[in-house]
């Protein structure tokens, strides 16, 4: 059996741990530059707050409802999030963490799984104060739509016989399968297929041809076959962007140098994180598409690079390259971003005979680079082509407190 863990409201339980005078309020979190609502507290729900809406078209409304801002605070959320995983580590023998907040687990041989997953619920909100919910079923797909029931039940919920399976399908829609997307969804819809249990009951080969191996696996799934396996290792992604919206509009190509730097410099410690090379670097920048009256300006640049790198010298030069060939003066950009392509593994790399530096050395110091600031904080130890990040960095006007990552922040307790 295959178990689908789920942080309720993860971004908002997160503040909330910290503040439990907000239970029972309406509480949201904003996305980067406090744009738009990305997570709601089931009390903003009920509002009729919808997700991905933006804030300042509701600032009245939400003002008039006394709901509680916040700004995206991704390092507690990170971090919070790695406490949930490492609880989960400590009770079942394999998991895969699926995404920030969810994880699937390997829930095989363990007897009495209501119980067992009641507990685990237990021990991840006593030792991180994460509320969760749990589906369970005999695939990933199934604990899919068991977490879903979960949600709207006591938190647990356990697919774990056909007349159970064949009821959750039925009031499944078809659009809400993990793995239907909005085509697939389309072309079934037309043919009058609206929820998942009739998806299943479509001729295979009807689904082979319509919708590829994939469609099929889905299905198989879905009748309890399983055909996707618990991945305990995620593969190494194939292209790696960091890419932001400026808190202010700049003209200053000496400002979005700054920025540029400091998103090569994230790409290549990505690269390192997963122990790869990227061959290919590409730079854009932007103007604001959607401002009446300013020129809508859009370049990008590619950059091959003499040798695969991860490396923030080598990554961040191109980077530089790329940006002087498109960047226009006279223009407010809104946003830029590096992306890194044609990624192979580390231990691969071709060499140039005309390739002037030191790899071998500059590897070194980005080991030493990489230790100082995974224990003293992000940038701590950084290039000078980074700069100050004043000018450029994310609008995070409802920031709450790094309580976890950073020791000048963290809670005291007076008796």
């Amino acid at each position: 059996m295959v178990g689908l863990i789920d942080c309720n409201n993860f971004y908002v339980s997160c503040e909330r741990m910290f503040r439990p005078e907000l239970e029972g309020k309406p509480v949201v979190v904003l996305s980067n530059n406090d744009g738009c609502i990305i997570s709601r507290s089931n009390e903003a729900k009920k509002l009729g707050i919808e997700m991905g809406e933006p804030a300042f078209k509701r600032e009245q409304f939400l003002k008039e409802n006394g709901v509680i801002c916040f700004s995206s605070n991704y390092a507690l959320y990170g971090d919070m999030s790695q406490r949930v995983m490492d609880t989960l580590r400590e009770s079942v023998p394999e998991i895969e963490v699926y995404s920030i907040d969810e994880a699937f687990l390997n829930l095989s041989g363990i007897p009495n799984l209501y119980t067992f997953s009641t507990q685990l619920r237990h021990k991840v909100q006593q030792n991180t104060g994460i509320p969760v919910s749990i589906g369970v079923g005999a695939t990933k797909s199934l604990a899919k739509i068991a977490n879903k029931e979960a949600k709207s039940s006591d938190g647990v919920f356990i697919i774990d016989n056909p007349y159970i399976r064949k009821a959750v399908l039925m009031n499944a829609p078809i659009g809400k399968v993990w793995g239907i997307g909005r085509r697939y969804q389309k072309k079934l819809l037309g043919y009058g297929i609206d929820n998942a249990y009739q998806f299943t009951q479509l001729n295979e080969n009807w689904v082979k041809k319509n919708m590829t191996v994939a469609g099929h696996r889905i299905q198989r799934e879905l009748l309890g076959e399983p055909c996707i396996s618990i991945e305990k290792a995620p593969p190494a992604k194939k292209v790696i962007a960091t890419t932001r919206a400026f808190g202010k509009k700049t003209g200053s190509k000496d400002i979005i140098k700054e920025a540029v730097a400091t998103y090569a410099v994230r790409c290549a410690e990505k690269l390192r994180k997963q122990q790869s090379a990227a061959n290919l670097l590409t730079t854009f920048i932007h103007t604001d598409p959607f401002k009446p009256g300013e020129p809508v300006y859009y370049r990008s640049q590619t950059v091959i690079l003499p040798v695969a790198s991860n490396l923030n010298p080598i990554l961040v030069k191109a980077a530089f390259k790329a940006l002087d060939a498109i960047f226009l003066d006279g223009l407010m950009y809104k946003k830029a971003g590096v992306i890194v392509d044609g990624i192979i593994p580390d231990n691969q790399l071709q060499g140039n005979l005309f390739f002037e530096g030191d790899p071998a050395k500059q590897n070194k110091l980005s080991v030493v680079n990489d230790s100082i600031n995974r224990r003293y904080g992000r940038d701590t130890l950084k290039l000078a082509a980074q700069g100050t990040q004043k000018e450029w960095k994310l609008r995070q006007e409802k920031l709450s407190k790094n309580y976890t990552t950073k020791l000048s922040e963290i809670i005291t307790v007076k008796s």
